[in-house]
């Protein structure tokens, strides 16, 4: 399997570094990372073998997004949910897993920032890691 890098309008070394992260945890299985904000979106690396263009690879994934930006919209129930006391919440937000049937969404956020991954079917195991990773760029000054 091949990966098709894109052009983006944020930063080379931030993209590199999250495709990697992203990579590293979840190898060949990984079909698409998407980096987006509440009002831009950039798709940092597809699978070739998925899309015949960079075109369709950005329309598709821009209907995910729109689905995902709601997490933004979130936050605050995602914040009532973790209180300062661990015995009165469930923790703190990490990441959220959309299971499919043919494969995995996984969403990081962190403020206004936020990376889409798209895998095949797979150990969920793996996403720790990878948001684990993904998050440490996400809240770079």
């Amino acid at each position: 399997m091949y990966e098709v890098p894109f052009q983006t309008d944020i930063e080379t070394t931030f993209a590199d570094s999250v495709v990697s992260a992203a990579r590293t945890s979840l190898g060949d299985t990984l079909r698409s990372v998407v980096y987006f904000t509440p009002g831009a979106m950039d798709v940092l690396y597809v699978r070739q073998d998925l899309y015949e263009s960079r075109q369709r690879a950005v329309e598709a994934k821009a209907r995910l997004v729109e689905f995902e930006r709601v997490g933004f919209a979130e936050a605050p129930v995602r914040t009532a949910l973790s209180p300062p006391t661990a015995e009165d919440g469930i923790g703190a937000y990490d990441f959220t897993v959309r299971v499919h049937g043919e494969g995995f969404v996984v969403r990081v956020l962190a403020d206004d920032d936020g990376v889409l991954l798209t895998t095949d079917d797979m150990d969920v195991e793996a996403f720790e890691e990878a948001a684990v990773a993904i998050r440490r760029f996400l809240n770079e000054p």
